[in-house]
């Protein structure tokens, strides 16, 4: 019995789509008429999405895309939920699904690293000689990842290959894994890792993080902190045996696990913040933020100039007592 009576699916195929305007307008009247809401995006190249809906409406999406013989091999991630994870439902059009800022673009279905379940890529990642790669943003990172996973300095993953580029002589000779949140990621990432002759062998693992967590064989082991997600939920649970945080709170260093973004709307940049800090640093990442014509912080609080340069004088003297 589903203890829950909501649901997250996570998905992807690459796969033909030959009029992504067309299809995107046609999903998104199916997703609307089922109550499904969430992001999916579909391009020539296949659709990516992440939808949330009650376990009647995700059963009914899923068993419409199975029923398409283009879609009926997902591998569907899903996670059960207290209610909906997104407040409105969007299907686009996109020439890329994922954009890895490539000019000469990596196409899955001619080239991608090989296929690890779960327990192979547990076991490869502790074998000598062998280097993960966490193919994610930064922030993503931060908040948790495989014990021993090189973390690449990126804000996007356009920004990978370059990064890469910079590196290489890190990797040579090596075993290279990678992985991502779902999966979609990896594959364009390992077959440029290929193209470009990378390492002695290239792994990726399939189905992503979501797919590593529930298998239980290998219970989420190895992983530290929490998986990013890109829903209200902002984070989910991997390690099932133990739970090691490494997030560290953006303005003391103190271990959380609570993402918040700046107040700043024009920055929006996401930090990991406990809760009891986001007044006394005005929720922002910088003082340039702070002053910031417009702050939600500053807005809600009804804050006047000199309040906030009062407040700014404080984190100044906090920020050199803490040296």
């Amino acid at each position: 019995m589903t203890q829950k009576d909501y649901r997250v699916l996570l998905f992807y195929k690459y796969i033909a789509i030959e009029d992504p305007e067309a299809f995107a307008a046609e999903h998104l009247a199916l997703c609307n008429e089922l109550g499904l809401l969430g992001r999916i995006l579909v391009g020539i190249e296949g659709i990516n999405g992440t939808v949330s809906g009650t376990v009647e409406q995700t059963m009914a999406y899923m068993n419409h895309m199975k029923a398409d013989t283009r879609f009926n091999d997902i591998m569907w991630k899903i996670d059960e939920v207290e209610g909906h994870t997104f407040k409105k439902m969007h299907v686009r059009p996109r020439r890329e699904i994922v954009h890895l800022g490539l000019e000469n673009d990596i196409n899955p279905l001619e080239i991608t690293g090989d296929y690890l379940t779960p327990k192979e890529f547990m076991t490869r990642m502790q074998e000598d000689n062998t280097v993960v790669i966490d193919a994610r943003n930064d922030y993503e990172f931060d908040l948790g990842h495989f014990r021993g996973a090189v973390r690449p300095d990126i804000e996007n993953f356009r920004d990978l290959p370059a990064w890469m580029e910079e590196h290489k002589e890190d990797f040579a000779g090596k075993k290279i894994l990678t992985y991502c949140t779902g999966g979609i990621r990896c594959e364009k990432f390992s077959g440029w890792l290929k193209r470009e002759g990378y390492g002695e062998g290239v792994g990726q693992l399939h189905g992503g993080i979501a797919t590593y967590a529930k298998d239980p064989d290998v219970k989420g082991q190895l992983w530290d902190g929490q998986m990013f997600v890109f829903d209200r939920r902002r984070s989910v649970p991997i390690n099932q045996v133990e739970h090691v945080v490494v997030g560290k709170d953006y303005f003391t260093g103190e271990p959380t696990e609570r993402y918040t973004n700046c107040a700043n709307p024009a920055c929006h940049k996401l930090l990991l913040c406990e809760e009891k800090h986001e007044g006394f640093y005005m929720r922002s990442c910088s003082d340039d933020c702070r002053r910031a014509e417009r702050n939600f912080f500053v807005e809600e609080n009804e804050w006047t100039k000199e309040q906030v340069e009062e407040q700014i004088a404080k984190i100044a003297q906090a920020q050199i007592s803490a040296i």
